[in-house]
């Protein structure tokens, strides 16, 4: 698939449009294949307990898929989420940001199907959690 919104362009849309959040999210690289999404975890992300919560994790899975979709169409800021399976596999380790790596296995007219693989930050063989998510992609014009 082809790339239309780099790593910069996409920084810059989601400060532009989600200004609420986008300190939280760092944009580490994106290609045809893999967008990388860091979650800078602070403790507006903790749950009791001291561990990442889950709508914290969540979120990470959720925008990744977002700006892995816009990578490839532009900046499409309609584009909703409309259905999301999560599977959360282990607590993340402690004092560590997360990573999640998206990646798009269907592109249609009107839906987009990807998913997620969430790891945290320098434990890539042990996953915290697995999304699977589906966009539906506004119509042109």
């Amino acid at each position: 698939m082809t790339i239309v919104m780099d790593s910069a362009a996409l920084t810059a849309f989601l400060q532009r449009e989600f200004p609420q959040v986008a300190d939280d999210f760092t944009v580490l690289s994106v290609d045809a294949e893999v967008l990388e999404l860091r979650l800078d975890v602070g403790p507006q992300h903790l749950r009791p307990g001291g561990t990442i919560s889950g709508p914290s994790i969540f979120a990470l899975a959720d925008v990744a898929m977002y700006l892995a979709i816009l990578a490839r169409l532009g900046p499409v800021a309609l584009a909703v989420t409309t259905n999301c399976s999560i599977d959360f596999m282990r607590k993340p380790a402690a004092g560590r940001a997360l990573i999640a790596r998206a990646r798009v296995l269907k592109l249609g007219r009107v839906l987009a199907v990807g998913d997620v693989m969430i790891t945290s930050e320098g434990h890539d063989a042990d996953p915290v959690a697995r999304a699977g998510l589906t966009y539906s992609i506004p119509p042109k014009g």
